[in-house]
């Protein structure tokens, strides 16, 4: 939405029905190009659906334009349909994959092309040396293929949990460690591309030269021309050499004249850094970097930026890896953090800076030498206090928490509506010191509360964080604030975009940054491999002045669960609906938007954008609290869901769920037997039944299948005075029994079993039977059953535990995570300790002798485990009882989430293909299946069972059979 307009009651009554004429007309041409592109694509690759349009057109800018289309093609022949059908109905295409752009060039009123979906091949070559991969594939993913050759991409962007490969070429991306060696441009070894005419070039094929220059005259001669245009004036020659001696991702790279002689190379590392106004990047080749295993890091605190500047050029030549800047607000500001290094905490400079160094070698005896060599080099630096480089990983990832959670810190501190925006710049090593104080000083000026700089140092490249309500209309102190801003940079002949790519914030200063000649070098670039303009308008190049002040995003309030969220996009990869219905950013920002809509008094707007929202926003929500963990604010979007789910439970319902908390026992024993008496029964009939049932009464009746086990046994019950812990045997055991073939018992009889083995004694609570740890109520947001639950369990937990003095165990994963959660929400319950059973036979581990070891076994780490840090336990246990552990890559939450698998078995069908695949590969790669197969929560083991077809077992399982005399 533009939020300058021209406002009039005459123009309005005059402009109205012309505007209703063309909105008429735009909406039929808008439904004529979505029905060509079905046809070329296919139905379910297409859609205008109101609420997709929204949950598509969200990225991390401060920028928002809601799509016309939203198409996911699969191929290049997918690509180059959708480019033709766009280019005949001159409608703009934007290419999009993880949304974590932050200078408005993922956005679009046009086609969104999602990349994502289908872009997502991934091939390691050469033993780690390279790697082919698909624009749909997160820097994570990559690195953590290329982790066991020690190898690594060369850009390390610091949003590698969520951002692509398709934004790390479209925006050059670099990062804290690669500087201008190892970004992008110089690590993309060959790239497929598509052009807007449909051409698709492999540059890494021995005859692409030739195939571009005869199927691609024009662009190749073009080319050629505009290079000896740029190489006859030694003006724009050095003042291209000066622009990208730094890092720099503004205009167009035209460092690759220089760099290149053949057109086809000039083109490829044009399309870098080219934000995909040139063409689509279909896949590319990487060579990767080594990972060098031995790091020692330290903060140098320094009397003052100037004094910290003036030593990274003696860092650099001694061979720093990293030199990381924050400055005196950014140390203040870390203060804040819990966990804040004590030599932070205690920091009593007037006005301190930080260097956050690091040092990497391949050998211990090699870092040694350098750590050596480095502390001869601090003694002469003038540091304000002592340092000591550290090899300790937590002491290491404790100072860079405090780097890396600059941006949670003062992003979660920020008004509610107001946007965050994380902008960055870049100048020559020398004017750094003099920069950061003048942007302070800017910054302040303009009343830009704890004006934040911080940056990567060695590469002159400063980043800073403010906060702009883009509510009211009024943007004369952000217009303001800009103009300064260019005036600074480019007075210390800097660049306005070092890493974050141009976008629609300085697309129209590139002209000012590199002069007359050298921009209408980039439009005739534009030109040339674009004539019709079609690709990502806007994002690059812009000759109005103002056009970075249209379309700005406002984030009115919604929910208090969810209003510091940034739309970052960094919860996406970890939520078990992303490839299903909506991500939790998708979540929040159908709600804003609506919000928007009804704020501007468009209520169908509203209801159009939240139709469909029950199923893809709230039931098909896992809340598995996974995207807590990857946001940098804390946000876990369950919570909002939850709450919602409570307040739209009819009543019939939440009395249901509450008379079945009163009456737990017997209602658990019930739903245990009712699917042993299924399981003896054919599977067909009942499947059918239960889908008429999902038909007629909802689907809030659940999904039988003959893949289900039958029922489990009752829940053992121990009176011991001299335990040492409490066993709170969860009730998925009674209702699930285990796999067949495994332990009579259950993960609680496997669990018994190794206790006793390692002399432990145990005891439980009184009526353990009835009792839950009451997630089934919490994540329906059944408030009065859960309540109910709570109000039984933790009399007697505190009873049984003897005020807290022993710890309770908890055979579920999942359940450990929601009983945790109901006894901290209770003030008398708050000092019980809660422990996974996993971690607690972990520490038995040296107590059993294992008299079976097991050849092979895959692991299933659930959602609750990593949330709880239990993961590593689970390993160490496999580890323990098997010769081979084996974990794939791609495991993630399984999304059976309680019952969400019996009523929405698609969403576990959809969350757990990722993993299955990666298993199955690995089955392929080793010649055969593994031995066994665990996980350590019942639910979780019969949704990957499913997904898989292989019988996932409890852990404790496995390590009772493994142990037994």
């Amino acid at each position: 939405m533009k939020l300058r307009t021209t406002t009039s009651a005459h123009l309005r009554e005059t402009a109205a029905p012309s505007a209703a004429a063309a909105a008429e007309a735009a909406g039929t041409g808008t439904q004529t190009l979505a029905a060509e592109l079905a046809a070329a694509l296919g139905a379910e690759a297409v859609t205008t659906r109101p609420l997709d349009l929204h949950a598509k057109a969200h990225d991390a800018s401060h920028y928002l334009l809601v799509p016309s289309v939203v198409a996911a093609p699969r191929t290049d022949r997918d690509i180059a349909s959708l480019l033709a059908a766009c280019a005949r109905h001159d409608t703009p295409v934007t290419f999009r994959s993880g949304g974590t752009s932050l200078s408005g060039q993922a956005i679009t009123a046009g086609v969104l092309a999602d990349t994502r979906r289908n872009f997502s091949g991934l091939e390691v070559l050469g033993g780690g040396a390279s790697v082919r991969v698909q624009p749909g594939v997160t820097v994570r993913a990559v690195n953590a293929r290329l982790a066991r050759h020690h190898r690594a991409l060369g850009p390390d962007p610091a949003s590698e949990i969520a951002c692509t490969i398709g934004g790390v070429v479209a925006n050059n991306s670099s990062g804290m460690h690669c500087g201008t060696e190892a970004n992008t441009y110089r690590t993309l070894k060959s790239m497929r591309f598509v052009l807007p005419s449909g051409t698709v070039i492999d540059s890494g094929d021995p005859a692409a030269s030739s195939e571009f220059a005869s199927r691609e005259p024009a662009l190749h001669e073009g080319l050629a021309r505009l290079g000896q245009r740029i190489l006859a004036s030694t003006d724009s020659v050095a003042r291209i050499r000066h622009q990208f001696s730094m890092k720099n991702t503004m205009g167009y790279g035209l460092n690759a004249f220089l760099d290149f002689e053949d057109p086809l190379d000039i083109f490829v590392h044009l399309v870098i850094g080219s934000e995909g106004t040139l063409a689509f990047v279909a896949e590319a080749v990487f060579d990767t970097v080594e990972v060098k295993p031995h790091i020692a890091t330290g903060l140098l605190v320094f009397p003052g930026v100037g004094a910290a500047a003036a030593a990274i050029p003696e860092l650099v030549a001694a061979g720093a890896d990293t030199a990381e800047l924050m400055d005196a607000v950014s140390l203040r500001v870390s203060s804040r953090l819990s966990d804040c290094p004590e030599e932070i905490r205690t920091l009593d400079l007037s006005d301190p800076a930080g260097l956050l160094v690091e040092l990497a070698a391949s050998s211990p005896e090699e870092l040694a030498d350098r750590a050596s060599a480095a502390t001869r080099l601090f003694a002469g630096l003038g540091l304000a206090r002592p340092v000591a480089m550290t090899r300790d990983a937590r002491e290491r990832a404790a100072l860079w928490k405090v780097r890396k959670g600059l941006y949670s810190t003062v992003a979660s501190a920020r008004p509610s509506g107001t946007s965050q925006l994380l902008e960055d710049i870049a100048v020559p090593v020398p004017a750094l010191a003099g920069t950061c104080h003048d942007l302070a000083g800017l910054l302040a000026d303009h009343g830009y509360r704890d004006p934040v700089i911080f940056g990567h140092a060695k590469d002159g490249n400063l980043h800073f964080m403010l906060n702009e309500d883009f509510s009211t209309g009024d943007t004369s102190r952000y217009e303001d604030f800009t103009e300064d801003l260019v005036d600074l940079v480019l007075g210390a002949s800097g660049t306005l975009k070092a890493e974050h790519g141009t976008g629609r914030i300085m697309a129209p200063y590139v002209r000012r940054q590199y002069g007359d000649e050298l921009y209408e070098v980039m439009k005739e670039v534009k030109r040339l491999a674009d004539p019709r303009g079609i690709l990502n308008p806007g994002a690059v190049l812009s000759d109005d002045p103002r056009s970075y002040l249209a379309d700005l995003k406002v984030t009115p309030a919604v929910e208090e669960e969810v209003d510091r969220c940034v739309e970052c996009g960094y919860c996406e990869p970890v939520c078990p609906s992303r490839s299903l219905t909506l991500t939790p950013r998708q979540r929040i920002t159908l709600r804003r938007d609506a919000e928007q809509a009804r704020a501007e008094g468009n209520e169908e707007l509203a209801r159009q954008i939240l139709d469909g929202y029950d199923y893809s926003g709230v039931s098909t929500c896992a809340v598995d609290g996974m995207c807590g963990t990857a946001c940098p604010v804390g946000i876990n979007t369950g919570d909002l869901v939850r709450r919602v789910r409570a307040e739209e439970a009819g009543r019939i319902e939440s009395a249901a769920w509450n008379a079945a908390a009163h009456a737990w026992g017997a209602a658990s024993r019930v739903g245990g037997a009712a699917l042993s008496s299924a399981k003896a029964l054919p599977s067909a009939p009942l499947e059918g039944v239960t889908r008429v049932a999902r038909k007629l009464l909802g689907e809030e009746i659940p999904m039988y299948d003959g893949g289900l086990p039958g029922g489990g046994v009752a829940r053992p019950r121990r009176r011991d005075d001299a335990a040492e812990a409490v066993l709170f045997s969860a009730c998925i055991g009674t209702m699930f029994g285990p796999e067949e073939g495994g332990h009579p018992g259950g993960a609680t009889g496997a669990f018994l079993d190794v206790c006793d083995r390692a002399g432990v004694r145990l005891r439980t609570s009184e009526g353990v039977g009835s009792m839950c740890c009451g997630t089934p109520w919490k994540s329906k947001g059944m408030t009065l059953g859960w309540e109910h639950m709570r109000s039984i369990v933790v009399p007697a937990l505190l009873e049984a535990t003897e005020g807290g003095r022993l710890p309770i165990v908890v055979d579920a994963s999942s359940c450990a995570e929601g009983l945790a959660i109901m006894l901290r929400s209770a003030a008398e319950g708050s000092g019980l300790r809660v422990v996974d059973a996993i971690e607690f036979a972990a520490g038995l581990l040296p107590r059993l002798e294992v008299s079976s070891r097991i050849p092979s076994v895959a692991l299933h780490p659930t959602c609750s485990g990593t949330i709880a840090g239990t993961t590593p336990q689970l390993a160490a246990i496999a580890g323990h009882i098997a010769d081979e552990v084996f974990t794939p890559l791609e495991a993630g939450c399984c999304g059976f989430a309680g019952d969400r698998g019996l009523l929405h078995p698609e969403l576990t069908a959809s969350a757990t293909a990722p993993e299955a695949g990666g298993l199955a590969e690995a089955e392929r790669e080793r010649g055969g299946r593994f031995a066994e197969y665990a996980s350590s929560n019942r639910t979780c083991e019969i949704g990957l069972t499913r997904a898989t077809g292989r019988p996932y077992r409890h852990i404790l399982e496995l390590l009772a059979e493994a142990t037994r005399p």
